[in-house]
C-alpha cells in the first residue's frame, strides 16, 4: 500500500499576479524572506542568472503557448509577469517554499526551482504524484536538467517513483496520445484527485492582484503571503466538513462503479473468457510499468475522408503514377489535375451545393435584401467553380459531356440553378445512362473517398447527437424562464440542423457506394454500412419509441467505428470500455482508502502540533515575567485549538469512518474480481 502514502503535487502560474516596475528590494524588503510560501528571492534571482540561458525546447504535443511562448511573455512595464505555485493537488494547500515570481513566460527554469524548493520538504518520501498542464513536456528531461542545477537545490528523481499527470480539465486539449497516459482517471493510485487545486487557489487570490500589482516587491510577497496563510487556515479547519463531504459522496460511488464493472465482466467474460484475461494481463502490467504498451489506447486505426484523400495521393499520384511514366504511361489529362483532385473536388463540389441548397431553404418569406444578396453571391462563386471543374472533367469522363449536353438540350432555355446542377461523378453514371463507361480507376478513388466520407458522418452524427442530449439534459436542470428558454431552444434548433446534415451525408456517400459496388466487385460493404433510417437517430442512452430503460437496445451508429474490419474494431471498443470501467470502479475505491487515510492523518497532525504548540510555551528564556507569561498563553491556547478542532473532527468522522472502514474490509474479503481488491 505504498501509494496511499504517496504525496500529491500540482504545478502551475497565474500570469494575473503581475507586478509594475516599481520600488526594490533595497527600498522595500521583505519581513518574511523565504520563511513562508514566497521562495527566498536572492537565491532564486541568483540560480536564475547562473541557468535561466538554457534553451526551452519546443512542445511536440498540442501547441502548448506555456512552452511555446515562455520566452515572449511581454514584460514592458512589470518587474513580474506573473507568479508560479506549487500546491497539494488533494486539499488545495500552498506548499512551503513554493510560490515564485515569473520574470517572463512559464519556463521550466523557474518551475523547476519552485518544484526543487518545496521538494526539500518531502526529501523522505518515496512516492510523487506531479500535476502540471504541461506535463507531457516539462518530464521529459526532469532528471537532466536537475543534475546541472545546484547541490543545495537539486532534487534526485532516480530513486524516487514519479507519476507526471495533467490536470482533468486541461487534458482534453492534449493529444489522444498524451490523453490516455497522463490521465487521473487511468492510472493507478490516483483515486478522485483531479489536479486542479492551482485553479481553485488562483480563484481566491485573483481579487487581491489589482492591489499587489502596485506594490513594492517586499510588501508585496509579504501581502500575499498573509492571504496564502489564511487561505491554509481555513483548509485546515474545515478538514472535517470537507473530508467527511467527499467520503459521503464516495461510498455509494464505490458501491455502484464496483456493480457496473461486475455486470459488465461477467458478461464478457462469459462471451471472450480468453479475451478478458489478455486484457487483464495487459492492464495490470501497464500499471505496474507505463513504458509498455497503453491499454486504453485504440490499436484499430480510425479512417477519415482526408486520411482516405492523403492514403490516395500517395499510394496513386506519387507510386503508382511514377510506376506508368517510367513505362512511358501516363494517365493524367491535366498538367495540375490528377484523376485524384477531380474525384475528391467533384466531392467537395457536392458539398458545397447542399450546403447552399439549404441555406436557401431556411430563408424565410421576408428575408432583407442583404441576406438575397449574400445567397446570390454564392450561387455566382459556386457556378463559377462548376464550370472549371467541368472542363477538366471533360478530359476523363468524356461520357459525362454527352450526358450533360442532352439534358441541356431538353432543358431549353430554362437556366439550372448551381445548387442543383448534376456533376455527374462515376457514381452517378449509371444512374442517368445505364451503357456509360467510365475508367474503373477513377470509381476507384471514388469508392474510398466516399468510405471515408461515410465513416466522417458517422463520426460527426455520433458527435451532435452526444451534444443534443447534453444540452437537453442542462436546459432542463438549469434553464428557467422564457428569454433563456427560447435561446437555449435556438441552440438546440442548431444542433439538430447539424444532426440532419450529418444523415443527409452519410445517406448520400452511401448512396454513392451502393452504385459503384457492383462495378468495383465490392460486395461486403453493406456490413459495414447499414441503411441509416431516421428510428436509428437516436442518442446513445436513447431506445426506440414505447422502449424503456430495462428493454431499450441500442442504435447501430453506436456500434460502428471507422474502420474496414467490423470485428477488430467490436473487440478494440470493447477492451477500452473494459479497461475504463475497471479503472472507474478502482479511482472509487482508492479514492475512499485514501480519504480513510488522509482522516486518520488530520488527526495524527493535530495531535502532533498540539504537542508541538506545548513545547514552544518554555523554549524561549531569559524573557520579562510578563513576555514570558504572554508567550505560554498564547502557546497554550494554540495548543488547546488543535486539541478541539481534533476532538470535534474524530466526533463528526466517528460513525462514517467505521462504516467506511467495514465496508472496504468487506469488499476486500468477498471480492472475486483481483481489480476491485486495494491497489
Amino acid at each position: 500500500n505504498r501509494w496511499l502514502y504517496g504525496i500529491f503535487i500540482a504545478i502551475d502560474a497565474n500570469f494575473r499576479l503581475a507586478r509594475k516596475n516599481v520600488s526594490s528590494d533595497k527600498v522595500d524588503p521583505g519581513l518574511s524572506n523565504g520563511w513562508s510560501y514566497f521562495v527566498e528571492e536572492k537565491g532564486y534571482k541568483t540560480f536564475l542568472n547562473e541557468v535561466g540561458q538554457q534553451p526551452q525546447e519546443k512542445s511536440t504535443c498540442a501547441s502548448h503557448d506555456a512552452v511555446n511562448l515562455a520566452e515572449t511573455k511581454n514584460s514592458r512595464g512589470l518587474a513580474a509577469t506573473g507568479a508560479g505555485t506549487v500546491d497539494c493537488s488533494r486539499h488545495n494547500f500552498k506548499r512551503p517554499c513554493a510560490v515564485g515570481d515569473l520574470q517572463k513566460g512559464e519556463k521550466y527554469v523557474n518551475m523547476d526551482y519552485l518544484f526543487c524548493s518545496t521538494m526539500q520538504y518531502a526529501k523522505d518520501l518515496i512516492v510523487f504524484n506531479v500535476s502540471y498542464d504541461i506535463a507531457c513536456q516539462w518530464s521529459k528531461n526532469i532528471q537532466e536538467r536537475m543534475l546541472k542545477y545546484p547541490d543545495h537545490i537539486r532534487f534526485n528523481c532516480a530513486d524516487k517513483s514519479m507519476t507526471f499527470l495533467v490536470p482533468k480539465f486541461h487534458l482534453p486539449t492534449h493529444i489522444s496520445a498524451c490523453q490516455i497516459t497522463y490521465s487521473h482517471n487511468l492510472i493507478r493510485g490516483m483515486g478522485r484527485t483531479d489536479g486542479e487545486a492551482p485553479e481553485r487557489g488562483w480563484a481566491n487570490i485573483n481579487p487581491v492582484a489589482t492591489s499587489t500589482r502596485e506594490m513594492g516587491p517586499g510588501a508585496r510577497r509579504d501581502t500575499l503571503d498573509d492571504h496564502f496563510g489564511d487561505f491554509n487556515w481555513k483548509k485546515v479547519t474545515n478538514m472535517g466538513v470537507s473530508l467527511l463531504r467527499k467520503l459521503k459522496v464516495a461510498m455509494p460511488e464505490r458501491e455502484r462503479h464496483q456493480h457496473d464493472f461486475r455486470e459488465f465482466n461477467d458478461t464478457l467474460i462469459a462471451e471472450r473468457p480468453e479475451e478478458v484475461s489478455q486484457w487483464r494481463i495487459a492492464v495490470e502490467e501497464w500499471e505496474a510499468d507505463m513504458s509498455v504498451t497503453n491499454p486504453f489506447g485504440a490499436t484499430t486505426a480510425t479512417m477519415t475522408q482526408a486520411s482516405v484523400r492523403l492514403s490516395l495521393s500517395q499510394k496513386y499520384t506519387t507510386q503508382k503514377e511514377a510506376d506508368d511514366l517510367k513505362h512511358g504511361v501516363d494517365h493524367s489529362l491535366h498538367s495540375e489535375i490528377s484523376p485524384t483532385v477531380l474525384i475528391s473536388t467533384g466531392i467537395a463540389i457536392e458539398e458545397e451545393q447542399n450546403r447552399l441548397k439549404r441555406d436557401i431553404s431556411a430563408l424565410g418569406a421576408h428575408s432583407t435584401d442583404l441576406q438575397h444578396s449574400k445567397i446570390q453571391d454564392r450561387t455566382n462563386a459556386l457556378k463559377h467553380k462548376i464550370e472549371q471543374w467541368s472542363q477538366v472533367q471533360l478530359l476523363y469522363m468524356p461520357s459525362a459531356s454527352r450526358i450533360r449536353t442532352t439534358r441541356d438540350s431538353s432543358a431549353g432555355a430554362f437556366e439550372e440553378k448551381a445548387h442543383n446542377i448534376n456533376l455527374f461523378l462515376p457514381s452517378e453514371l449509371k444512374e442517368h445512362t445505364p451503357d456509360a463507361v467510365c475508367d474503373e480507376r477513377l470509381c476507384r478513388f471514388e469508392w474510398e473517398l466516399r468510405r471515408g466520407q461515410s465513416f466522417d458522418a458517422l463520426d460527426d452524427l455520433r458527435r451532435h447527437l452526444l451534444l443534443r442530449t447534453h444540452l437537453y439534459k442542462f436546459k432542463h436542470i438549469n434553464i428557467r424562464g422564457q428569454r433563456a428558454n427560447t435561446r437555449a431552444s435556438a441552440v438546440i434548433g442548431n444542433v439538430e440542423r447539424n444532426v440532419l446534415e450529418a444523415a443527409d451525408r452519410y445517406r448520400r456517400a452511401r448512396n454513392a457506394l451502393k452504385n459503384l459496388h457492383e462495378t468495383l466487385g465490392e460486395h461486403d460493404w453493406l456490413e459495414v454500412f447499414p441503411i441509416l433510417e431516421q428510428a436509428h437517430i437516436r442518442g446513445m442512452s436513447e431506445g426506440e419509441a414505447g422502449q424503456s430503460e430495462g428493454n431499450r437496445t441500442l442504435s447501430w451508429i453506436w456500434k460502428a467505428r471507422g474502420v474496414s474490419a467490423t470485428g477488430d474494431v467490436l473487440t478494440d471498443a470493447l477492451r477500452i470500455e473494459w479497461c475504463k470501467a475497471r479503472a472507474r470502479a478502482n479511482r472509487w475505491t482508492e479514492e475512499v482508502q485514501l480519504l480513510l487515510e488522509e482522516m486518520r492523518r488530520v488527526r495524527e497532525f493535530l495531535s502532533w502540533h498540539a504537542a508541538w504548540w506545548d513545547e514552544q510555551a518554555d523554549r524561549r528564556v531569559n524573557l520579562l515575567a510578563a513576555e514570558a507569561e504572554g508567550i505560554k498563553g498564547y502557546a497554550r491556547r494554540q495548543a488547546a485549538l488543535r486539541r478541539r478542532i481534533q476532538h470535534a473532527f474524530t466526533k463528526m468522522w466517528s460513525g462514517f469512518v467505521v462504516s467506511a472502514t467495514t465496508a472496504t474490509a468487506t469488499a476486500t474479503e468477498t471480492s472475486t474480481s483481483p481489480m476491485l481488491s486495494p491497489v
